[in-house]
């Protein structure tokens, strides 16, 4: 793990662990710096990170503030929300309009007489090609998708069309890339990935996007707090 990425998950460490009420700030950053044993150049690069995640807000001239409620979030972050947008660029596969399978049709509650849309395009985080992700998404809902809107934010455009975004249903499982996936990549057959199949969620419950992702390079840091209740469950026989 490098220097930057471990003080960012240690400082945020201590600020769970952190008794209520939180400190209001973090200490200064040349004593971090001392802490550490890194330089202020590395230092600042951390605390980038936690401001990105929404953990702190930097305040040139008076210190790095904690935000009262990180403790409230779940996920903290990943290595694509981390990014900001002028780091990350798209560029779209195929985009085509067609009628629904059954499964489409649970997912996002529709006849199979009503459309989707069906977007393959590669991320690139960094200059580097790093996803491919395929999604599907009603078109009754979204009529306008189009190749400008693919290659840029999904999430900026639905709040554009005046939908308010709930959350998210992710699920990750560790896989080798194909041949075909490797040649999109750049990168070898069998290169470790993570498939991420995810669902996005409207306020009121509607599924307004359904993703399926092939990533090498993931990364991601949970808070998830103690259940009682699936300890209980998984000791019984």
């Amino acid at each position: 793990m490098k220097k930057k990425d471990f003080i960012a998950q240690d400082l945020l460490s201590k600020i769970y662990q952190h008794a209520d009420p939180l400190p209001e700030k973090l200490p200064p950053e040349r004593r971090l710096a001392e802490e550490y044993g890194v330089s202020r150049f590395t230092l600042r690069q951390a605390l980038e990170k936690l401001a990105s995640i929404g953990a702190i807000h930097m305040v040139q001239g008076s210190g790095n503030f904690i935000n009262q409620g990180v403790r409230s979030n779940p996920l903290v972050y990943n290595s694509i929300t981390e990014k900001k947008f002028n780091q990350i660029s798209f560029r779209l596969l195929s985009l085509r309009r067609r009628l629904p399978n059954r499964e489409e049709q649970q997912v996002f509650a529709i006849s199979d007489s009503e459309f989707i849309w069906e977007f393959s395009r590669l991320r690139y985080v960094d200059g580097r090609k790093v996803q491919i992700e395929t999604s599907k998404m009603p078109a009754a809902d979204f009529p306008d998708i189009n190749q400008k809107i693919i290659e840029s934010s999904i999430q900026q455009y639905v709040l554009s069309k005046g939908y308010a975004i709930s959350h998210y249903l992710t699920r990750y499982q560790a896989v080798n890339v194909t041949k075909a996936q490797a040649e999109l990549l750049g990168c070898k057959k069998g290169t470790a990935a993570m498939h991420i199949l995810n669902r996005g969620i409207l306020q009121g419950g509607r599924v307004y996007e359904s993703s399926d992702i092939i990533d090498i390079n993931y990364a991601c840091t949970y808070v998830i707090p103690f259940n009682r209740d699936n300890l209980t469950f998984r000791q019984s026989p």
